[in-house]
């Protein structure tokens, strides 16, 4: 199983080298939020993609039909398909699948309907696109179309792990032999005055308003909440033949996953780490590898008071002492928390950090918690050789998923 696509509509760009350029220069992405007016929240500060023109990416009518969160996908589908140059023939399209995960979906067009219903004074008048837009597998389905791609296309949702869980699945897919290649990653657009109210009152996000780009601080023993983001992250996975034999340039290998339920709390993570270490030691099984062949691990690090020592205990249970040796740094404290998206984000700088053997900073790295006792690859990327990297999502409900890249 490989990697012979990416693409990104990132806060830090809206191409996968663009976001990769800003990630390795510790470069921050978040900033006042632009798109409506926050004055009267607590949090008034997000990670926003910036200069997306969907009408002039997508076209004018594609675009009218599509809720923002479709939009990032299928550009960055578009990108990432590009990318691999993946064959315009009829059979092989048969055989070509796709997996989207969001945590939320078209929360911008349900806040956007329902407004204009109050407005008019009344619901009948609700546009016919209303579902088809609100819909969360709306983003494959107009990837799907817009290729001829014939294969399995759908959604999945497991909140901030729906990314990898995709992933996940679309690695099963290709093992099995139903399909030859997936596109497959996650996508969010849940910036807007609803999903940050709800946010706010669960006091979950930072309120580090006068500071935005010291805002997301993980592992950090100032941290105080995740910042809010948006964007997608999609890969092009191909079984390895196919991929060789068609002369493609491969990125690397995705070795295996890890996925695993806290059975704890709806929104909690289990302080004890126990369901991550889980994931993570499945990981290993299924990848086929020891705790000492990880040099690097992306992690989920949201900057929340619980997640971050959470996570840290987890690495330490399951890597032994080894995790003292491995670096481990969260992407987020330069493009936020983006829900759904985020294992689609991450997993492309993981990917780009193996083939570039480069580990992206934790900016705004400060002060060490020390309950935090990891190696957090503090302010600075790191050039380091990286044979296999983990990328790690969890997300509300205690849903873990973990996959593995390494070296071809």
């Amino acid at each position: 199983m490989v990697v012979t696509g990416l693409g990104a509509v990132t806060p830090l760009g809206n191409t996968r080298d663009e976001f990769w350029k800003r990630l390795v220069a510790g470069e921050s992405g978040v900033g006042p939020i632009e798109s409506f007016d926050a004055s009267d929240f607590s949090t008034r500060i997000a990670a926003e993609v910036k200069g997306f023109d969907p009408e002039a990416l997508i076209g004018r009518k594609e675009a009218r039909r599509m809720d923002r969160f479709a939009q990032y996908a299928f550009v960055a589908a578009r990108e990432a398909i590009e990318d691999a140059a993946l064959p315009d023939d009829p059979e092989f399209k048969k055989r070509v699948g796709g997996i989207i995960g969001s945590g939320i979906g078209g929360i911008l067009t349900f806040w956007q309907a329902s407004n204009r219903a109050w407005e008019q004074g009344t619901w009948a008048k609700t546009t016919p696109f209303f579902i088809p837009m609100l819909m969360g597998n709306a983003a494959p389905a107009h990837i799907s179309m817009a290729y001829g791609f014939q294969g399995p296309f759908f959604a999945v949702a497991s909140a901030c792990a729906s990314a990898n869980d995709a992933i996940a699945t679309a690695y099963n897919l290709i093992a099995n032999g139903d399909v030859l290649a997936m596109i497959t990653g996650g996508s969010e657009a849940a910036i807007s005055p609803l999903a940050v109210g709800g946010f706010c009152s669960m006091r979950a996000m930072s309120t580090r308003n006068d500071e935005p780009a010291r805002a997301s601080r993980p592992f950090d023993a100032q941290r105080d909440g995740f910042v809010l983001g948006e964007g997608s992250g999609v890969l092009v996975l191909e079984e390895y033949e196919h991929a060789k034999a068609r002369g493609a340039r491969i990125y690397c290998e995705v070795l295996g996953y890890g996925q695993s339920a806290d059975a704890y709390d709806l929104v909690a993570v289990a302080p004890d780490g126990n369901g991550v270490r889980l994931a993570l030691e499945r990981a290993f099984a299924s990848a086929g590898i020891a705790p000492e062949d990880v040099d690097y691990i992306n992690a989920h690090g949201t900057s929340t008071p619980i997640g971050d020592p959470a996570e840290s205990k987890a690495i330490e249970q399951a890597f032994g002492e080894h995790a003292k040796r491995i670096g481990v740094s969260s992407t987020k404290s330069m493009h936020g928390h983006a829900l759904g998206a985020a294992g689609g984000l991450e997993g492309v700088a993981t990917v780009l950090s193996v083939v570039h053997d480069v580990m992206p900073p934790t900016i705004n790295y400060e002060f060490p918690d020390p309950e935090c006792t990891l190696d957090y690859v503090p302010n600075v990327a790191r050039s380091a050789p990286i044979r296999v990297a983990f990328s790690n999502s969890f997300g509300f409900g205690g849903h873990n998923a973990v996959i593995v890249f390494g070296k071809l």
